[in-house]
């Protein structure tokens, strides 16, 4: 038996959660997931709708209609300008 992941899969893990909170635990979250990576090369996927928590990704994969629509790091989709870049957009403009 393994002692560390290969795939972790966390879905949704923060939506209960302020934005503070959420912000230190997707940290917690993200420097775990490196850790794990370099050590074993196990791979982290976070299942999020908030725009604010996938930004700081390695890699973003949009899914529409059950099919993978765009991937990339967030600076990359946000020059596609394509449906990521429109719904983290949307978003933002709530917090304006």
């Amino acid at each position: 038996m393994r002692e560390l992941p290969l795939n972790l899969i966390l879905d949704e893990p923060t939506s209960a959660l302020d934005a503070e909170a959420e912000h230190a635990l997707f940290e917690r979250y993200a420097e775990g997931a490196r850790r794990v990576g370099e050590a074993t090369g196990g791979v982290t996927v976070l299942v999020s709708h908030r725009f604010s928590t996938v930004r700081m990704a390695d890699l973003i994969v949009v899914v529409a209609d059950g099919r993978v629509v765009e991937a990339g790091p967030h600076a990359q989709l946000m020059r596609n300008r394509d449906l990521y870049a429109e719904l983290y957009e949307l978003q933002a403009s709530a917090y304006e």
